[in-house]
């Protein structure tokens, strides 16, 4: 059965529920009428909805359908119950009342059904909707303006999750991301490789699922460019003594492409990387640091260096640097580290950056931060300035048409966002395959 016949079904027993009362002033057996049929409504997108991808998606389907159902469900209701009222007032009101509070009750069951569902499993609705959504809960029209829009989300959110699901069906032969070298994340900085929350975001499982061979930095959040090359050098050599593959594809976001610039050019691991690929690097820094090093006192440096280096030891990244990361990262620094740093010999190089279009149309904290940056160091992707991206053999920029950008959390997929006119997992698919068929 077809979604379209699915609402119209569901749309149809959710009002001859609501509107069942002069049914029951005939025989209170006819109860269980309603009662089954409003099990039936609330259930039905669950017992006929066609095979999805995932559970999560099922029930994000599940709640959109019942959402739908319900926002055209409504208007019908009221309609009836105010024929209903004009045919029993004065006399009968204490009926009408009855009425009104059983066509209530099962409209608010479906519509509750369909918001838990929905906020329970979109991925796409975000904390921001979710949040806007219920404080407007209680205010007329803009509750329902809000509705459409939950809606509309989530819909899309389901047809786009299907044409990925289908295209990789369609493609799972090929292995277009089944590189000669396996690739390794390299994580920016004050973040860490983490399971449960993936920093990548499905960028990781997409390329798997395309037959790339995935592994992760595992360097701390917070360090000097020196001290997380060092690190990364020593996984580098983990990963090709342990596995026997010679070298790797690197792919580093941030800072990350920094620690791993000074690994190849100062610690002999250039001889174990076949790609370097940045991604939103500030190769010559970033402007606003030094002005915000220049002018936050010392003091305040330091309880927000000691705050952040405490918290992180505590959730166990073992000797955060907090000030070493940020010093690092200044123009002044990474200026002189991209003059003294030489593109290593033997080793495909390329950049990659993305640009904000304005500073709403990021997610926080990117929103908040354009401007800042912005100001300091003209167009940025809400933390790193266009003219800092480009270094290597090849260079990308990456935005999109009309008020949204690409920024800096975009272009990982660290906010799981599916943006107009950008396919972030599938850029990233061509990305790799891009390097397979370059014979990386």
């Amino acid at each position: 059965m077809n979604s379209g016949l699915q609402i119209l079904l569901q749309k149809v027993l959710v009002v001859l529920c609501a509107n069942c009362y002069p049914l029951l002033r005939i025989s209170g057996w006819f109860v269980i009428l309603p009662l089954v049929l409003n099990l039936i409504a609330n259930a039905l997108p669950l017992l006929v909805m066609k095979k999805r991808p995932t559970f999560r998606l099922r029930i994000c389907a599940h709640g959109n359908q019942c959402l739908t159902a319900f926002l055209i469900s409504l208007p019908i209701t009221i309609l009836i119950q105010l024929g209903l009222g004009w045919l029993w007032l004065p006399l009968q009101w204490k009926h009408w009342l009855i009425s009104i509070a059983i066509s209530v009750l099962v409209e608010a069951m479906l519509f509750w059904n369909g918001m838990i569902s929905v906020y329970g499993s979109s991925v796409q609705l975000g904390i921001t909707h979710r949040a806007v959504g219920l404080l407007l809960g209680l205010v007329p029209i803009a509750n329902l303006v809000m509705l459409i829009r939950i809606i509309r989300i989530t819909g899309r959110e389901v047809r786009f999750e299907e044409e990925k699901h289908a295209l990789e069906e369609r493609r799972k032969d090929q292995f277009l991301c089944k590189t000669r070298y396996p690739i390794l994340l390299v994580h920016g900085v004050f973040f860490r490789d983490n399971h449960l929350l993936n920093y990548w975001g499905r960028i990781p499982k997409t390329l798997q699922r395309n037959g790339a061979v995935i592994y992760y930095g595992e360097h701390p959040s917070a360090l000097s460019i020196a001290d997380s090359a060092k690190i990364l050098a020593e996984r580098i050599e983990n990963i090709v003594e342990k596995t026997g593959c010679n070298k790797v594809n690197i792919i580093a976001h941030s800072k990350g492409g920094l620690d791993c610039r000074y690994a190849m050019a100062y610690l002999d691991t250039a001889k174990y990387v076949a790609s370097l690929t940045t991604v939103n690097t500030p190769h010559r820094g970033c402007i606003f640091a030094d002005n915000l090093l220049e002018k936050v006192p010392v003091k305040v440096q330091r309880k927000v260096e000691n705050a952040y280096n405490s918290a992180l030891k505590h959730l166990g990244d073992p000797d955060p640097d907090f000030m070493s990361a940020v010093r690092d990262l200044t123009c002044s620094h990474c200026s002189v580290f991209d003059a003294q740093t030489p593109q290593p010999q033997g080793v495909y190089c390329q950049s990659i950056g993305s640009l904000l279009n304005r500073s709403s149309s990021g997610r926080f904290p990117m929103n908040l931060s354009y401007r800042l940056v912005k100001h300091y160091d003209g167009p940025n992707d809400g933390l790193v300035g266009k003219e800092s991206f480009q270094w290597g053999d090849h260079y990308q920029m990456i935005t999109t048409e009309g008020k949204r950008g690409i920024s800096h959390m975009d272009i990982i997929d660290l906010g799981r966002e599916d943006i107009p006119g950008f396919d972030v997992r599938e850029f990233y698919v061509k990305l790799v395959s891009d390097l397979k068929q370059k014979g990386y």
